[in-house]
């Protein structure tokens, strides 16, 4: 007997994102897989935001506005929400990459539980411009261990069995940033996720203040902080790598420049034998 397709429940949490929020939106209402729903909470924007969520309230299974306590804040509220057997969180800045990703991911997702909670394919990250800088998405097996040391899978490619949050509880929301990390590594630390290879779920956005080096020793020292709440007494080697180029990238910013400072970072790549990506953000 053959198994329903499985509902997929998607969340956007949104603050003043007006000039991306249609296209984000778009991209949801395009896919050719029924079985889904868009749950969306915003946080109470002032930018035009609001006007584009009533005039699409209709293709909205449920959607609010309202100040809340950032990111994780509005996640936890979704997922009270959420009717899917699959939650799939998408940035406001981001979008599906192709009408027919939901369809392809869907016979992966049937069946998973309960032997996967989380299931990933993979990412395309782009610039501002569209174009894009990196695929995201490799195999578990080879990115575990960079994982435990801080290095993210997907989250835009990334399923999540709302049995996830039952077992795991909900995110983090002392965090402002890496919640997300901190959630999944209370599951993936102990319990393996299904990879789905040759897949581009989404394309996540890249670049203007995101890109500064001050963002990535942000990022590192949550990093940490979601470790040591996980009981991970020991960063990584890859983790002080990490902090090493962090602060290399810092240093030339603030001695060269920012222009100056990207060139010289894609020359290192170029030596390392790997393409331009700092010049092209």
């Amino acid at each position: 007997m053959s198994r329903e397709p499985p509902r997929i429940s998607v969340v956007v949490a949104l603050l003043d994102r007006s000039a991306t929020l249609e296209r984000c939106l778009d991209s949801v209402a395009a896919q050719s897989y029924r079985h889904r729903e868009i749950i969306v909470i915003d946080g109470g924007s002032s930018d035009g935001s609001l006007e584009i969520l009533r005039r699409r309230a209709a293709e909205l299974a449920y959607w609010e506005s309202g100040p809340d306590r950032g990111l994780y804040h509005a996640f936890n509220k979704a997922l009270q929400k959420v009717s899917g057997e699959w939650v799939y969180f998408l940035g406001a800045d981001d979008y599906l990459w192709s009408a027919d990703a939901f369809e392809r991911m869907a016979p992966h997702l049937t069946g998973a539980f309960p032997r996967y909670r989380v299931v990933y394919a993979q990412a395309n990250f782009i610039s501002e411009a569209g174009e894009t800088l990196e695929i995201m998405g490799a195999p578990w097996e080879h990115c575990r261990k960079r994982f435990l040391q801080g290095f993210m899978i997907p989250h835009q490619a990334s399923f999540h069995h709302r049995s996830l949050f039952e077992a795991r509880g909900a995110f983090d929301e002392s965090f402002r940033i890496g919640g997300d990390y901190e959630m999944l590594l209370r599951e993936l630390k102990e319990r393996a996720p299904l990879h789905v290879p040759g897949i581009v779920v989404a394309a996540y956005q890249f670049g203007g203040g995101s890109s500064a080096p001050e963002n990535a020793l942000r990022v590192l020292g949550v990093v940490r902080r979601a470790q040591q709440l996980n009981g991970i007494r020991f960063p990584g080697l890859l983790w002080y790598a990490a902090l090493a180029r962090a602060l290399i990238r810092l240093t030339l910013w603030k001695v060269l420049g920012e222009r100056v400072a990207k060139r010289m970072l894609d020359c290192g790549r170029a030596l390392l034998g790997k393409p331009a990506f700092w010049t092209r953000i």
